[in-house]
């Protein structure tokens, strides 16, 4: 089994939590290669037999980088296999959308979309939280971070959801 890890990042935040995500599966036995969005020349889903995406929230939304990114998506490849979305957003964006009845995660537009390809979700999205605009990561975070994966590995590991 391998996976493929792409993410977007401002202020390394992002990529500290997609490569925690990776360095975890990787301990599980799982195999994945990890690249920022930038550096993504082609995406094959012959390659790969799942995908976790993340982005920073940036205006309630995911990054122009990670949308453009979903494009190469394609649903007939990708149909059916399984996926995870997080991102990186600041506890004041979250404290916004409660009051305003909005998501404003980056995460959960990503799941959406990929949902729409026909991937299955096998997690609820991971919203991490940052401190200010550039962070650092809340204390904490990359603990709750490996936990996830951790129970990621154990979905990809059982092929169900």
């Amino acid at each position: 089994m391998k996976g493929i890890i792409v993410y977007d990042t401002s202020y390394g935040n992002t990529k500290k939590i997609a490569e925690t995500i990776a360095e975890t599966l990787k301990e599980s036995g799982i195999e994945v290669d990890l690249f920022d969005v930038k550096d993504v020349k082609k995406l094959s889903a012959k390659d790969y037999n799942f995908l976790v995406l993340g982005s920073p929230t940036k205006f309630g939304t995911m990054s122009l980088a990670i949308r453009f990114f979903l494009g190469k998506v394609k649903s007939e490849e990708w149909m059916n296999k399984p996926f995870a979305a997080f991102d990186t957003e600041n506890p004041e964006n979250i404290e916004r959308a409660h009051i305003e009845n909005k998501e404003w995660s980056a995460a959960e537009k990503i799941a959406e979309r990929l949902r729409d390809k026909k991937m299955n979700q096998l997690l609820p999205v991971l919203k991490v939280l940052v401190l200010g605009q550039k962070g650092p990561l809340k204390e904490g975070e990359i603990e709750r971070t490996k936990d996830y994966a951790r129970e990621l590995a154990i979905k990809l590991k059982r092929g169900k959801d």
